[in-house]
């Protein structure tokens, strides 16, 4: 099975179907975000995870390589991380060519869901400081996500799976994801 990447928009719930779809099986879930934490601080980068973005792009980038091959490393993996980062000067890729190339996964799922739905899932949210975004800006966001799924599994021969998680319907977002995790 390898890696499987699953990705999707702040809200919409990715990491929700795929812990449940997962449930039962020998199968590590990682946050990259977290892995990279971890290295750096290891290496001494940082005291804790609000330090990161105070880091350099040349150490960013060599944590990310880092987080990359650790992750490749670890046999079967879900690895929860951003396809796209939405930055006031654009979007960038969440996992650019040296991390994804290291990293080579099996399959991308791309969890989705009705922009209004993201929308109001945030709106409820108190837990989260997220952006407060338009149900166009979320479309926008989750059409970049696309095209970067696609980038990537070009680049790895990756399949891209994309699991609608509607209100009121994670059974048959984790029945859509399934097949993903099915080992052959």
């Amino acid at each position: 099975m390898g890696v499987i990447i699953v990705t999707g928009i702040p809200g919409v719930g990715k990491t929700t179907v795929m812990k449940k779809a997962a449930e039962g099986m020998d199968i590590q879930f990682v946050t990259f975000g977290t892995v990279m934490v971890d290295i750096a601080m290891d290496l001494g980068f940082v005291k804790d995870r609000d330090d990161m973005r105070k880091l350099s792009p040349e150490q960013q980038k060599e944590l990310q390589i880092k987080s990359a091959e650790k992750v490749a490393s670890m046999g079967d993996v879900i690895l929860d991380t951003h396809c796209t980062v939405k930055t006031p000067k654009g979007y960038m890729p969440g996992l650019p060519e040296w991390v994804i190339k290291k990293i080579n996964p099996t399959a991308i799922v791309l969890v989705e869901a009705d922009a209004e739905e993201i929308f109001n899932r945030r709106a409820g949210d108190t837990t989260r400081n997220r952006d407060q975004d338009t149900k166009e800006e979320i479309n926008e966001h989750q059409m970049m996500n696309r095209a970067a799924a696609m980038a990537y599994a070009s680049l790895t021969g990756a399949t891209v799976k994309i699991v609608f998680n509607h209100d009121n319907a994670i059974e048959e977002a984790v029945k859509q994801a399934a097949p993903v995790l099915k080992r052959e």
